[in-house]
């Protein structure tokens, strides 16, 4: 298919639809609004559902109930109102019911602002909500990105029965780029036994809820752990950039890993010895990138649109702690590349 332009939350919503996704429900927001405005006539399109509702609470609840029949079902928000859905996402964990929701991130702890940032990563790694879980997270870099990872990351919801997250940001929802997008496939809304449907006579009833109900604690710690354990083995994603001969290392994701790489490529034709690592999955982190590293590694930079540095300490952990691991960030901006490049220099006279 033939490229367009595109904005990146139109390429997302365009792709879920590609992939099967016929229900919606959600809360206008910016920087994700346009979501809601491209399904809002284009669900139609492709007979099914958009509900714009009253609450970003309502919003997972029904995606609960859409997928818990078998649909392909959405919902996105952005800054407080992804965090109004974080006891619904731990809902979805609970019942293995798979979903995709995505976060378009914006800055700011509170009310905040509508500028693209990367301050929700805890939130989005960690399980935002009660209990013990955990949730595949995609990061795209682009608005192909956006479009690709949408499209798969239904298919990966129903691959473990579980929900998926997608991190986007502000930048990459309203930035405007080609797009190649999927193509449309259907999706078989009765294809599994676990969904709910009407009851017929002498049938049993099919109930929704905690699965350690179903198998009993014991079963349930050695069910979920192994779950995590096979995600972790075989669903880590990442980019890497000229890291074979590279003594320090650039660890960036989002729209921050795109002046990452820029700085990698300015830094080598100064004589710097630059790599990138660039996440794909946030969970599972890729640590399978950083165990391929050389020894001539001698220090990792995060790179990150946050104040704390929140993927600091999956950077230190993946590298098991054997090296420095710095921080640069920008709040409310995106980083620079030659701000990168200082700390670079500066990194390597320590060093």
């Amino acid at each position: 298919m033939s490229k367009v332009l595109m904005k990146g939350n139109e390429a997302f919503a365009e792709s879920c639809l590609r992939a099967g996704c016929r229900f919606f429900s959600g809360y206008p927001i910016t920087p994700q609004t346009e979501i809601l405005e491209y399904l809002s006539w284009r669900m139609e399109e492709v007979g099914g559902q958009f509900i714009q509702t009253e609450s970003e609470i309502a919003g997972i609840n029904m995606v609960f109930g859409a997928a818990s029949g078998g649909a392909r079902a959405l919902t996105t928000s952005s800054g407080p109102g992804f965090s109004l859905k974080q006891e619904g996402i731990s809902y979805l964990c609970s019942g293995d019911i798979p979903a995709v929701i995505a976060d378009v991130m914006r800055i700011g702890s509170g009310l905040g602002d509508i500028f693209q940032g990367q301050g929700d990563y805890w939130q989005l790694t960690r399980g935002g909500g009660h209990g013990d879980y955990h949730t595949i997270v995609l990061a795209p870099s682009s608005v192909q990105e956006n479009a690709d990872l949408a499209y798969i990351s239904f298919d990966l919801a129903e691959k473990y029965r579980h929900p998926v997250l997608v991190a986007s940001d502000a930048a990459i929802g309203q930035m405007v780029e080609p797009v190649e997008l999927p193509a449309m496939k259907e999706h078989d809304i009765n294809q599994y036994d676990w969904v709910i449907r009407p009851r017929r006579k002498g049938e049993k009833q099919r109930i929704v809820w905690n699965r350690y109900w179903d198998i009993g604690a014991e079963e349930y710690v050695d069910y979920l752990c192994s779950k995590y354990a096979e995600m972790e083995k075989h669903e880590q994603r990442w980019e890497s950039v000229m890291t074979d001969d590279a003594e320090i290392v650039l660890v960036a994701y989002g729209i921050s890993s795109r002046v990452a790489k820029a700085a990698v490529y300015q830094g080598r034709e100064e004589g710097l010895r630059l790599g990138l690592i660039r996440p794909i999955t946030l969970w599972p982190f890729p640590k399978k990138a950083f165990e391929a590293l050389g020894p001539q590694v001698k220090a990792f930079l995060d790179i990150e649109m946050s104040i704390l540095g929140q993927m600091k300490d999956d950077v230190i952990l993946a590298c098991g702690n054997s090296r420095p691991v710095e921080y640069y960030g920008e709040f409310s901006n995106v980083p620079e590349e030659k701000k990168i490049l200082s700390k670079v220099r500066d990194m390597l006279k320590r060093l």
